[in-house]
């Protein structure tokens, strides 16, 4: 018709602008509408919806963000995307934090600390309203004008604020006091890296059981590597090959479990007959190994969906102490674990 007015953006992003003239109302109607700061009378307010439909608005959170100084961003940084362990806390995360209106940047580490302290900043930058992290090694994680951070899984020494983790050292007694009343005593461990808290608790669990019942662990039956199936491997083998040979290997890890299962294979021997074998983790994938491997369970998704709540108190102004939640462990029984006579 001829003198009505063209109701279209001329070209490139849709703005408030373009919605306002498109749904003949003000930029004030169309901004309290998207950001719900004031009420809207109802005719106006469906006016306005169409138009965003109509046009294929959609919200520039970076710009919002900058506005509020924050956005609706919770970065998560893990150690190793490549670690099935780590993919179920992230599922945590992101089920509670999608359900409550914000969105999940993830971030792989590869465990380097350099690399680690880069997606901080980065994160930082992008103004992310929290982060949630499972940090590789020790060091400093707060600096000036960084947002709520809750650490997962495992803390750095001198640690001050939030924490969601796993009652790893009462874990590692549970594996131990298993194999004791299946009647072992010469045992091996293939423990984590030296510098993670949790390889270190889960062991100092499993010594604690130990020396209650008065059995020495020697030096030589005690194996440093890193939460994978290559040094679970590596290590089994140097066990296998002590005398007397263990009748039994704690791995500190269900990856590291995989590699001890391969070692076993590689020496002729089978597991549990020649060697039983309980590890750490509870993942799936050990119910469909052969034989199915029994573990201490940690609950992998509550750990993220835990951290989420507690990220998002904070991100709300909850201004309590810092707190530090443990999530309890739990043996669960399969193959591997052969009574003795």
């Amino acid at each position: 018709m001829a003198g009505q007015r063209d109701k279209s953006p001329a070209s490139g992003r849709t703005t408030m602008h373009d919605i306002a003239a498109h749904a003949n109302v003000s930029v004030g109607t169309v901004s309290h509408v998207l950001n719900d700061t004031a009420t809207v009378r109802e005719v106006l307010k469906k006016r306005v919806l169409k138009s965003i439909e109509e046009l294929g608005y959609s919200v520039n959170h970076l710009s919002r963000g900058l506005r509020r100084n924050k956005t609706n961003l919770i970065g998560v940084i893990i150690p190793d995307i490549m670690n099935p362990f780590f993919p179920a806390v992230v599922r945590g995360v992101e089920d509670l934090a999608f359900k409550s209106n914000y969105r999940v940047l993830l971030c792989n580490a590869d465990n380097d600390v350099k690399k680690e302290e880069a997606y901080l900043a980065d994160l930082q930058s992008f103004l992310a309203a929290g982060i949630i992290l499972i940090p590789s090694v020790d060091h400093k994680i707060v600096g000036k004008g960084m947002p709520p951070v809750v650490c997962v899984d495992r803390k750095p020494k001198g640690w001050k604020g939030d924490s969601v983790t796993v009652a790893n050292a009462a874990g590692g007694y549970l594996a131990a006091q298993h194999l004791i009343n299946m009647g072992h005593r010469q045992v091996g461990i293939v423990r984590g890296p030296s510098n993670v808290t949790t390889a270190t608790e889960r062991v100092d669990g499993f010594l604690k059981a130990m020396a209650e019942h008065k059995i020495v662990v020697l030096s030589e039956y005690l194996q440093s590597g890193s939460f994978d199936q290559e040094s679970g491997y590596a290590c089994t083998l140097r066990l296998l090959n002590l005398l007397p040979r263990p009748t039994a290997i704690f791995t500190a890890s269900d990856l590291m479990a995989v590699g001890a299962l391969a070692a076993v294979k590689n020496q002729k021997l089978k597991c549990p007959k020649d060697v039983s074998i309980i590890s750490f983790d509870g993942l799936a994938f050990t119910q469909m190994t052969e034989p199915a491997i029994t573990s201490i369970f940690q609950p992998s998704y509550q750990l993220g969906y835990s951290a989420v709540r507690l990220l998002l108190e904070r991100i709300n102004g909850m201004d309590s102490p810092p707190q530090d939640i443990v999530l309890d462990t739990e043996l669960k029984m399969k193959d591997s674990v052969r009574r003795l006579a």
